[in-house]
């Protein structure tokens, strides 16, 4: 299941610095997930989990393959480009094929990087990439409204519903606000997931700061400087930082950042950030040929975990040997959580808990 986070921003924010910093960075341990470039703006990067690491150690397979996010960098959008200034069009067309977006904002100053806005202010230009995205839904969804309009007359009772969800999204960005802020059931979430809004994507803002600030600029400080809530997803990253780090080895690059007061890659960071946006976990297969992390929605079923390796799985789905991940170290591995009663045999009403190393059994 291949996810897609798109970064955007204005120009000279950053953006294509983090998206070299990540795709030179990451595919490094596993054997089978090289970074590969799709096209020249789209990298497949892994997300780095140690409990992946573990597991490998543990059981020493021939391979190890862990989950993947592809990330696409959207070249800069400018003010007016739902009205298809620079190459609007084009790019607000890129960003309605991701998953969810990270919105890069520039925190830092530097003389020799000029701003296209002609000063730094990171809520100043969050609103000026969020006008657009709004402005570009409210006529994607005013065209469509007219259409359904038409067939919703005729007693179209989906089409009546649907229109209904529509025309609440309407208000919400007529105020100017992000059609994700709306308040809405399962059914209508339904209708919004195939509308494609841009405004309905789940963001991560991606506040980009000078090296020196880095350890010192709070996470809570620049959401209220952005005028953000507390339930938005942020992360500061130095995405010169980043770059650096690549040159160096995986111990030095780790001093590197202890030393600048950090425990953590930026990248890291916004991986996991963008993986938790789009409400996905992680379970593992362990076996001797092959360890693997796979990637599922919160709250999927046996069943549906065991579709994700093949559909077939889930069709003849009969039940699955599941052991906790802590069980699974704890007790040296299957055979000895089997032996300790930590080796559980669910069936389809089962639902997933992140961490579960999981075999399934199926009719074929």
């Amino acid at each position: 299941m291949s996810l897609q986070i798109g970064i955007v921003g204005l120009p000279n924010v950053g953006k294509s610095t983090l998206f070299n910093a990540l795709t030179r960075s990451k595919g490094a341990e596993a054997q089978n997930y090289p970074f590969c470039t799709i096209e020249p703006n789209v990298g497949i990067v892994e997300v780095p989990d140690k409990r992946l690491l573990k597991l490998a150690d543990m059981v020493k397979p021939e391979k190890v393959i862990p989950t993947a996010i592809e990330f696409v960098d959207i070249a800069g959008l400018v003010k007016g480009a739902s009205k298809g200034e620079g190459l609007g069009n084009k790019f607000l067309g890129a960003i309605r094929e991701v998953d969810a977006i990270c919105h890069v904002v520039r925190h830092f100053e530097d003389g020799d990087i000029t701003h296209v806005e002609g000063s730094t202010d990171p809520n100043r230009d969050r609103g000026i990439i969020e006008t657009e995205l709004i402005i570009a839904d409210l006529e994607s969804l005013n065209g469509r409204m007219d259409k359904l309009a038409s067939l919703a007359r005729g007693g179209d009772k989906e089409k009546i519903k649907e229109l209904a969800v529509f025309e609440k999204i309407l208000v919400v960005l007529n105020e100017g606000k992000m059609a994700i802020e709306t308040d809405v059931t399962e059914e209508e979430h339904a209708f919004l997931k195939t509308a494609q809004l841009l405004t309905y994507k789940p963001i991560i803002y991606a506040c980009n700061v000078a090296e020196n600030e880095l350890h010192t600029v709070s996470v809570h400080e620049v959401k209220d400087e952005m005028g953000l809530t507390e339930n938005d997803q942020l992360i500061t990253i130095s995405a010169k930082i980043e770059e650096d780090l690549q040159d160096l080895s995986a111990e030095d690059a780790q001093e590197f950042l202890e030393d600048l007061g950090v425990t953590d890659s930026g990248l890291d960071r916004l991986i996991h950030a963008a993986y938790a946006a789009l409400g996905y976990e992680t379970y593992f297969t362990a076996g001797v040929q092959e360890v693997r992390a796979w990637n599922i929605l919160k709250g999927s079923t046996a069943p549906q975990a065991a579709g994700v390796i093949h559909t077939d799985f889930e069709k003849g789905f009969i039940k699955a040997d599941t052991i906790a991940y802590e069980d699974f170290v704890e007790h040296g591995g299957e055979q000895g959580a089997k032996t300790a009663g930590k080796l559980r045999q669910e069936g389809k009403e089962y639902i997933v808990k992140d961490g579960d190393v999981m075999h399934f059994k199926f009719n074929n």
